[in-house]
Order: C-alpha cells, then structure tokens, then sequence
C-alpha cells in the first residue's frame, strides 16, 4: 500500500468531458454518490479528513476541477469563457453522469463552491443537496468589496491580472506559492498533513495550472459576474436545499454576513459559523461532519421514500 495515498482502496478515474478536457477523479464509498469539490490552490486532497466518515453513507466521487490537479488545463479563452463556472459545472455533471449519477449531493469548499453553486443552478434537478464552505455569493463578494477584504484576498485581484504576469510569478516558485497562500491564514500550515500538503505543492508544479488557476479567477471576476447578474434580473434562485457553512475565524465571516447573503439568492438556507478558519475540510473535520452528515443523510432518507 503507498504511505502517501491519503484515500485506500478509493478507485481513480480519468473521463472525458468533452471538449477535450478529461477530469480527474477519485471514487469510492457505498451509497448515494456525493460529489466533492476543492477550492484554491489545493486538489481533491483537502477531504481526506473525512473522507473515512462519509464513505460509510456515500459513495463519494472527489473530483479535481478543470484547471487543477490532475485534471485538464485548457488553454484560456479570450472572454475565459471556459473558465466560467457554468463551464465547469458541465464538466462536473458529464463526470457524474459518466459514472451512473444522474443525481447526486454535492459537498464544495472555495472555488468549488462557486461551481457547485452554479451546478446547482443550471442544473437543479441533478443536484439534490448542496453545502458550500466559507464562500457567500461571488456576485455579493465582489459588489461589497473593501479595504480589509481586499488585503486579505489579494490573490482574487492578483490572479486576474492579464497573462502570463501571475502565471511567469506563480510559476518562478509554485511550492512557494501553495505556503504562501495557505499558511497565511488564520491557522498557518499547522492543519495540513504533511502528505497533503506536497500534494497541493505537487499540482501547482504541473505544467498550466498556474494558468487554469488565473482563468479561473478571470472568469469569476468577469463573464461568471455576468451570469449572476442576469439570474438576478431574470428572477433565477437556488432550489435546491442548501447548508453555508464558513470559518468564525477567517475573511468571509469578517467581510461579510454569509448566510443573510445566501437567503437573497437561495429559497431553503441554514447554517452558521464553525469554529475553524478557511479551511474547514482539515481545520475542523469533526465538527463538519457533525453539520454536514445530519443534512446529507437527510437526503439519503428522502430518497428512501
């Protein structure tokens, strides 16, 4: 057995999505398929906390999203339209369908969340239920943006910077740039397993990545912005149920109020702070799964009747 597998036994896949993008998975579990998505600058990694809990009730589908990991990195458009996140969210539900979910639960952090936000959207009657962690709505983030937001997420304006800047500066240093991120919030590195940690490292080496992770950050702050501009004028809310969950300690709970942002949006909202910073996945693993696994067999109950 490899020491540095951080999921045992889990199968990998690599599947065509379409458009030449292929994305990286790791599934494995029993039960209902519960999709899994990461945030910056990590890959599907960041849920081998409780990935062990969760795999006793679901089978779990732990993907890297385009741009990330092992997945594809497509080079970026001029509008990044293949960035934006209803571009990603097609790719997550082609993987999905790909493996015999045509529904299915979804469990984001970060970045992710912002896709998963969007799948859930575009694609209600695939996604069941929905829990997105430490991110109010994009559109919300950016109208409200101040100083103290700012400083703190200066990557959202550093990325968005136009090619190849942030890619030539990532890029000079990656491992760097995965420690600086990331140990510059509330925790430090303290929460990261070794193993993970040189996982996140690894990928921010591989070649486009520096790149995908830029177009990502291009879309957000552009064409995504104009998809929930036009939700807004046409009405368009998240159905589906939806727990927020976000650090007490970190930039979102600070900057923002999460969860009256997400009730403007979103017509079945709960959640609240956990005791934790950013990265909730391995910064407080149990008290997440305490949150998460009461909303998502609830799910599993329904699906039963």
């Amino acid at each position: 057995m490899d020491p540095t597998d951080l999921f045992p036994g889990f199968a990998t896949h690599d599947i065509d999505v379409g458009d030449g993008v292929r994305l990286h998975a790791r599934v494995g579990g029993r039960g209902a398929p519960l999709l899994l998505l990461h945030g910056h600058p990590q890959t599907h990694a960041i849920w081998h906390k409780v990935a062990p809990a969760l795999a006793d009730h679901f089978t779990l589908v732990l993907a890297d999203l385009r741009g990330y990991g092992d997945s594809s990195k497509p080079t970026g458009e001029a509008d990044h339209a293949n960035y934006s996140k209803r571009t990603m969210a097609r790719d997550l539900l082609r993987l999905m369908d790909s493996l015999g979910h045509p529904q299915f639960d979804v469990l984001a952090h970060d970045r992710g969340a912002r896709v998963a936000h969007r799948l859930a959207v575009d694609h209600p009657d695939a996604v069941r239920r929905l829990v997105l962690l430490d991110i109010a709505p994009t559109l919300a983030m950016y109208e409200q943006t101040r100083q103290t937001f700012a400083r703190a997420y200066w990557h959202w304006f550093f990325l968005i910077q136009p090619a190849p800047l942030p890619e030539r500066l990532i890029e000079a240093d990656p491992a760097a740039y995965v420690r600086d991120v990331m140990g510059r919030r509330s925790a430090g590195l303290a929460p990261f397993d070794p193993r993970a940690l040189a996982a996140y490292q690894r990928a921010a080496a591989l070649p486009g990545t520096a790149h995908g992770i830029c177009e990502d950050y291009r879309a957000a702050a552009g064409i995504d912005l104009e998809h929930d501009r036009a939700d807004c004028e046409r009405g368009v809310t998240l159905a589906v149920p939806l727990l927020a969950l976000w650090g007490r300690d970190g930039v979102v709970h600070r900057c923002f109020d999460p969860l009256a942002e997400w009730r403007r949006v979103a017509v079945d909202v709960r959640g609240g702070p956990l005791a934790c910073g950013h990265y909730i996945a391995e910064e407080a693993p149990d008290a997440l799964l305490a949150e998460a696994l009461p909303f998502l067999t609830q799910a599993l109950d329904e699906v039963r009747r």
